[in-house]
C-alpha cells in the first residue's frame, strides 16, 4: 500500500490535487483554475468538462512534480465545491448545459413560488434547509424545465444529476463505461432532496420539486471504500468525499460538540459540530450532515454561509481597479486606523445566513469628504468579519454553546490585519492551523482513515497544531459601536431588488 494519500479540491475557481504523509503535511501539488462564465445578471455557470480536463492534468502534474508515482497512493479523497449542478448524458458523458454554480440565482422565480406556497421554511424540517436559490434542487428543477428534453431523458433514466463530486466519481471510475454514480451524505445534505435525519432521497422532496428519482447518485458515507479509479492512472481507491466545508471541519479536526471553523474564501463559511443529532436552527443558520465515518452515526453541523468576502477584494481588483493584486488589500486597509464611518454591504447576489434576503443588494455607506480608497479598502475587509460574527453570534443562539475559540482556514488567512479585526470584533481568539489546506486535508484524511492510513479520529487530533493565534484587544464599547454600524447598514441593503 503506499505511503501517501491524495486529496481533490475541485473549487469553485480552481482545482487542485494535493498529496500528504501521514503527519499531514503537504508532499505534492498542482493547482489550475477554470474559465467562471457569466451568461446574465445573477447567473454563473462552469464548464463541467473543462472541470474534468482540468482535473486529469492537476493529478499527473503533482505526482510528476512531487517524484510520485500512483503506486505511493494509498487512497484519494475528493472535495467540492457544493450545490453546484450539472446533469449529463449516461450514454456519451456529455452535460446537457454548463453547470450552475452555487452562486447562480436564476431559480430565484422558483424560490418565490415556492416560498408563496408555505413559506421560506416550508420543508427545513425534512431537509434543514431554508428555501433559496443556493440549494441544488431547485437548480436541478431549472434545468429540467428549461434543456429541451431533460425532463423526458431524466424519466426514462438516460440522463444523471449530481453536484462536482458526483461528476468526477464517474468520470475517475470509468465514466460511461462503467463509472459510479454516488454522491455522499454531505453533499446529498446541499441539494434540499434528502431527508436530514434518514440520509436517504425523501419521496416528498422529489414528487414537491418534481424530480425523477432516476437520475439521483447513490448516497454513500464520507470515508469508506467507493470504488477504483481507471483514469488518469488505474487501480488507486477512491474512500472519501466531503462537500468543501464540512471537509475542511474534519481537516480542523472539529470531532466534538460546540468545536467551530471558518473557511475564509469565495465566500465564509461557518461550521459547528453539534453531535449525533440534527439541530434545528431559529436564528437563520441550516443545519446539515458535518460527515459520516462508514459503519458509524453521522455528524451533524449548524452551518452560516457567506456568499460573498474573498470575491469582494477580487471585485475591488477587477471591477473598480482599486488594487492591481489582491495581496495589496491588506497594505492599503493598514493605510488608515479605522473605517471612517465607511460600512460595504457585499449583497451581489442577496445575503445568506443569517438573514436569507434574495433582494437584498450591495451598498457602500457612510461616505463623505474625508473617506478614500484606504477607507473603502479596510470596510472590505471588516464586512468579512462583521458577516462572520453574525453567523457565530446566531450559532450560540441555535446551540446553547458559545463559540470561545474560532479555527480559520482559507485564502484570507494569510491577511494578518483581518484576522486580528475578527479577533477583536468576535471578542475570542482566532487560530490558524500549521496546515492551512485544511479542505483538502479534511478529504485526505477521510480517505486515510477507511484504507488505514490512518487508524482513528486521534491520529487526526495528533496531527493538528496552532502555527499562530490572535487575541482580542479591542475595548467592550468600541467593538458595540462597529458592530451597531454594520446592522444599521446590512438593514439598509434589504430589498432593494424588485421581488422575485
Amino acid at each position: 500500500m503506499g505511503r501517501y494519500v491524495g486529496a481533490i479540491d475541485q473549487g469553485t475557481t480552481s482545482t487542485r490535487f494535493m498529496v500528504f504523509d501521514r503527519e499531514g503535511r503537504v508532499v505534492a501539488r498542482a493547482q489550475e483554475e477554470h474559465a467562471q462564465i457569466y451568461p446574465a445578471p445573477g447567473h454563473v455557470e462552469h464548464d463541467p468538462q473543462e472541470i474534468w480536463r482540468k482535473t486529469v492534468q492537476v493529478m499527473g502534474q503533482a505526482l510528476e512534480e512531487g517524484g510520485l508515482a500512483p503506486a505511493d497512493l494509498a487512497a484519494i479523497g475528493i472535495t467540492n465545491q457544493r450545490e453546484t449542478t450539472l446533469i449529463w448524458d449516461r450514454r456519451t458523458g456529455k452535460p446537457l448545459h454548463n453547470a450552475l454554480v452555487w452562486q447562480d440565482t436564476r431559480n430565484d422565480r422558483l424560490v418565490a413560488a415556492f416560498a408563496r406556497e408555505g413559506g421560506r421554511d416550508r420543508f427545513r424540517a425534512v431537509t434543514g434547509l431554508p428555501l433559496a436559490s443556493y440549494f441544488s434542487g431547485l437548480k436541478l428543477r431549472w434545468l429540467l424545465d428549461h434543456v429541451e428534453g431533460a425532463r423526458e431523458r431524466a424519466e426514462a433514466g438516460e440522463v444523471l444529476f449530481g453536484t462536482i463530486d458526483s461528476w468526477l466519481v464517474w468520470n475517475l471510475t470509468g465514466g460511461p463505461e462503467g463509472g459510479r454514480h454516488l454522491t455522499d451524505v454531505t453533499n446529498a445534505s446541499r441539494t434540499q432532496l434528502m431527508a436530514l435525519d434518514r440520509l436517504a432521497w425523501d419521496a416528498g422532496m422529489l414528487d414537491a420539486f418534481g424530480i425523477p428519482e432516476a437520475m439521483l447518485p447513490e448516497i454513500v458515507p464520507s470515508s469508506g471504500w467507493l470504488g477504483e479509479t481507471t483514469t488518469p492512472f488505474p487501480g488507486v481507491p477512491i474512500a472519501g468525499i466531503l462537500g468543501d466545508q464540512q471537509a475542511a471541519l474534519f481537516g480542523q479536526t472539529c470531532f466534538r460538540p460546540g468545536e467551530a471553523k471558518n473557511t475564509y474564501g469565495t465566500g465564509c463559511f461557518a461550521l459547528m459540530n453539534t453531535g449525533t443529532a440534527p439541530v434545528p436552527s431559529k436564528a437563520g443558520l441550516v443545519t446539515t450532515v458535518g460527515y459520516k465515518l462508514d459503519g458509524q452515526d453521522p455528524v451533524y453541523a449548524l452551518e452560516g454561509s457567506i456568499a460573498i468576502t474573498g470575491a469582494l477584494v477580487q471585485w475591488l481588483r477587477d471591477n473598480l481597479g482599486l488594487i492591481r493584486e489582491s495581496a495589496e488589500i491588506e497594505r492599503l486597509a493598514a493605510s488608515v486606523t479605522d473605517n471612517g464611518g465607511v460600512y460595504f454591504v457585499p449583497a451581489f447576489s442577496g445575503l445568506y445566513a443569517p438573514h436569507w434576503c434574495e433582494s437584498a443588494r450591495g451598498l457602500i455607506i457612510g461616505l463623505t469628504r474625508y473617506a478614500h480608497r484606504g477607507h473603502i479598502a479596510r470596510a472590505c475587509l471588516e464586512a468579512t468579519a462583521f458577516q462572520t460574527h453574525e453567523v457565530l453570534e446566531a450559532m450560540a443562539a441555535d446551540s446553547g454553546i458559545p463559540v470561545t475559540e474560532l479555527r480559520a482556514d482559507g485564502g484570507m488567512v494569510v491577511n494578518d490585519a483581518l484576522m486580528q479585526f475578527q479577533s477583536d470584533i468576535l471578542g475570542v481568539a482566532v487560530v490558524r492551523p500549521k496546515v492551512s489546506e485544511t479542505t483538502a486535508l479534511g478529504a485526505a484524511y477521510a480517505a486515510g482513515l477507511a484504507t488505514g492510513t490512518w487508524k482513528g479520529l486521534d491520529d487526526l487530533v495528533r496531527n493538528w497544531s496552532v502555527e499562530r493565534r490572535w487575541a482580542p484587544g479591542m475595548a467592550q464599547e468600541e467593538r458595540r459601536r462597529l458592530r451597531a454600524g454594520w446592522d444599521r447598514a446590512v438593514r439598509r441593503s434589504f430589498d432593494w431588488a424588485d421581488e422575485v
